[in-house]
């Protein structure tokens, strides 16, 4: 026995010398670093390649920060038409990191907050590099002109540069800029294809108004999005009977605790900041009582404030929900949500 231990030791450490002396020769080096980047060129996209509507959860958190998790930013995919609602701060990030083609239809932006549109200029940039051929739509509520015009000055001489040095043969020039429409929201579907048919309807997060939520409609599969809201009856008429809702959420009971641990400190901004998050945000119950009244068949929140970072804080933040609503999750960055048309499934799975 201790032959054979010694000698698996020497075999052990000639390999490891072995190993170390390879690592060094150039050809070898060549050889694992081109197959190493041929591995980071991923052209297998996760989106659903069957007629489906499907989401992508492109950034799950409120400003609150996590360092694992992207602000809000969901995707829809419809049939073969991709949409973006909302860009947070990371979410572009996400979508390379994810593998998914920045090809969009469109950029739907529910409010005026910043952590909902931080990355439009992002998103912009990365279609058109990959051949956008017209100006990107964007559609959002009264005030989103200011919003992409700010985002074409700011990056008027970065659009100048990148066209002078790749010219047409890269970057169209005429699809640098943006095409923005301002949405009216509680009327008929401001999209309508035939099969796709996407609403906009007004929620409650004042000062901020309006603000939009949105219903996707596709081949008798349904998603909904509240935005960022209060509790909404609004909100509840429109989700009606839909297959899936995006739920934003504040764990009132998390956030209260933050606040009292920065009033000890003696960090009153912060704790005042706290304190007065609570006021336009809907608690995790809340949803739930939402998505009940609603009947919709299963509830997804997002928009977590404070995202998790541990399962026990997990706990917390839904504690209380299964009581109102069982059917829930509990989003991440990268959650996929897929429904099958001809069929009730609602299929759940990860692209991390």
């Amino acid at each position: 026995m201790f032959k054979f231990f010694k000698y698996s030791i020497s075999i052990i450490a000639i390999f490891v010398v072995l190993v170390i002396v390879l690592l060094r020769v150039p050809s070898v080096q060549d050889g694992i670093l081109n197959f190493a980047i041929s591995g980071l060129i991923n052209t297998d996209s996760p989106l659903v390649k069957d007629d489906a509507l499907s989401a992508i959860v492109c950034g799950s958190r409120s400003p609150l920060p996590n360092p694992d998790r992207a602000e809000t930013c969901i995707l829809i995919k419809a049939g073969n038409k991709v949409f973006i609602i909302d860009a947070g701060d990371g979410s572009a990030s996400n979508l390379r990191t994810f593998g998914i083609p920045f090809e969009f239809e469109a950029i739907l932006i529910t409010h005026l907050h910043s952590d909902h549109f931080s990355d439009l200029q992002d998103l912009h940039l990365g279609s058109w590099v990959s051949g956008r051929k017209e100006k990107l739509k964007v559609y959002g509520p009264e005030g989103i002109n200011e919003i992409t015009e700010g985002f074409e000055r700011a990056y008027a001489l970065d659009a100048k540069y990148r066209y002078d040095h790749h010219g047409d043969q890269v970057l169209v020039k005429k699809a640098n800029g943006y095409e923005t429409i301002t949405l009216i929201p509680n009327q008929k579907p401001f999209y309508d294809d035939g099969f796709l048919k996407i609403t906009a309807f007004l929620v409650e997060h004042k000062p901020v108004e309006p603000s939009l939520g949105f219903r996707f409609d596709y081949k008798g599969r349904s998603i909904v999005l509240s935005g960022d809201t209060i509790y909404s009856e609004n909100l509840i008429s429109y989700a009606k009977d839909a297959d899936v809702l995006f739920m934003e959420a504040l764990s009132m009971d998390i956030i209260g605790r933050l606040q009292k641990a920065q009033e000890e400190v003696g960090n009153l901004r912060n704790a005042n900041i706290m304190f007065d998050i609570q006021d336009y945000h809907t608690s995790p119950v809340e949803g739930a009582k939402i998505a009940k009244k609603a009947n919709v068949k299963h509830l997804v929140y997002y928009h977590l404030a404070p995202a998790p970072v541990i399962g026990l804080m997990e706990t917390v933040f839904t504690r209380g929900v299964s009581e109102v609503f069982s059917n829930f999750t509990m989003s991440d960055d990268g959650t996929h949500i897929v429904l099958p048309l001809k069929s009730e499934e609602i299929l759940i799975s990860n692209l991390k």
